[in-house]
């Protein structure tokens, strides 16, 4: 069994569109949310989101590489190539080709995730049909710009990995079983190099109206800059967000060869089920314990060497107290010990997308020390434990060895990931 290590990140979110700028945000506990500008929301029940702005795609990638593409393949190009030239495995030849510097294209990947995929493109689609007279005249290029997969398509084309690549799609759990995966194949010895990680651009009239008509979504239009505020008394909803996050994985063996500088490793990792109900999760926790009980043991770690936990907490009622739960069950009093946070009170909730940012939010606190803050809290619930450590309000500098990164998804499906500080 091989290692499997953290060599390049890339960051997208309402908070920042790059790395440097992802940390700035976590650390100064920025919140993303602003009034939605991709359509009009004026008729809507909620008409704010933690959208990605001031971003320039062109700014890593070539123009003609972006007209037939939806928002969220591009956005899943652009965070991969952050982290592929932080990672030092960047070549272009004479011809303008891109590949991975030094590295056998038959064993390097791409296992990308995406809850929902080119909602935009298809949203588009019908809206085009639906105007016309009833004659079928659709985009050729609309099949590919809406399926899921085309993250991880895209991805490989640009790099010219040949090895193993395809799509997850597990709700919101979507980055995690992609990460999972991808470290799997790195273990396992199918693969030296994965690019992994997650992209969701679902801020359109379809994604909006379909979470306000389940009544998912916080509808604190007055006050959207606070609208997230996972673990207070008050929360009504999660605010829906966008972006991507990348992570270049490898060997340890194939890293040390070329003197790659290693951010963290993947320590372990599971997957459960809540076999509980489509949207509400299992009240207990059942599933979320399970899967942290078990990336626990895979990693061979005891629940004491914990010192962070990135939570799920999307901010709703239910999902915020259940996820305390787990933790409590499947840490014991040693829950008490550790810091908690959700980064979705900053960035909203990106869906497929969520565990990879969330990964990149927790090796960034390993690698800076420090634990991102769970903003927008103003009033204690009184179904919490108020003894759980939730850092709210402000960053805490911490010594962070290892972290845990939590996602669950509509099915109740459930992963959850650890990240530890690298030691040779």
């Amino acid at each position: 069994m091989h290692r499997v290590v953290v060599t390049g990140i890339g960051a997208l979110t309402a908070i920042g569109n790059n790395v440097p700028e992802y940390l700035e945000g976590l650390k100064a506990g920025r919140s993303g949310a602003k009034p939605i500008t991709q359509f009009d929301p004026e008729k809507f029940k909620t008409t704010f989101a933690c959208e990605v702005s001031d971003w320039d795609p062109t700014d890593l990638l070539d123009k003609r590489v972006l007209r037939r593409q939806d928002r969220y393949t591009i956005m899943a190009l652009y965070t991969a190539a952050e982290a592929v030239e932080m990672a030092g495995l960047l070549e272009v030849d004479e011809k303008g080709n891109k590949k991975l510097k030094g590295v056998d294209s038959d064993r390097a990947g791409c296992i990308w995730a995406s809850g929902i995929g080119g909602l935009r493109s298809l949203e588009e689609q019908i809206e085009e049909f639906g105007a016309g007279d009833g004659t079928p005249r659709y985009n050729p290029f609309m099949v590919p710009r809406m399926i899921g997969n085309m993250g991880a398509g895209y991805v490989s084309m640009e790099y010219n990995l040949r090895g193993p690549s395809y799509a997850t799609v597990s709700a919101c759990a979507s980055g995690g079983h992609a990460l999972a995966a991808a470290a799997d194949d790195i273990r396992l010895g199918r693969a030296d190099v994965m690019i992994t990680g997650g992209s969701e651009a679902v801020v359109t009239k379809v994604g909006i109206g379909g979470f306000n008509s389940m009544k998912a979504l916080s509808t604190r239009n007055d006050d959207y800059k606070t609208a997230s505020r996972p673990y207070d008394a008050e929360r009504d909803g999660f605010v829906l967000g966008e972006g991507a996050g990348a992570i270049v994985l490898e060997s340890l063996e194939h890293a040390q060869a070329r003197g790659a500088t290693i951010l963290a490793e993947v320590a372990g990792y599971a997957a459960s089920s809540d076999a509980y109900h489509i949207s509400a999760p299992h009240p207990d926790g059942a599933g979320a314990k399970m899967a942290m009980i078990n990336a626990l043991k895979y990693a061979n770690m005891d629940a004491s060497e914990v010192d962070y936990i990135n939570t799920h907490g999307t901010s709703t009622p239910l999902g915020d107290i259940a996820e305390l739960k787990a933790i409590k069950l499947a840490f014991g009093d040693d829950a008490y010990d550790l810091n908690i946070s959700s980064t979705k009170s900053m960035t909203g909730h990106l869906l497929g997308a969520a565990a990879a940012i969330e990964s990149v939010a927790c090796i960034l606190a390993i690698r800076e020390n420090f634990v991102p803050p769970t903003i927008n809290h103003f009033n204690d619930d009184p179904a919490i434990d108020p003894k759980l450590d939730l850092t709210f309000n402000k960053a805490v500098n911490k010594e962070i060895n290892v972290a845990l990164s939590n996602t669950f998804g509509f099915g109740g499906h459930n992963s959850a990931t650890i990240f530890k500080k690298f030691e040779d």
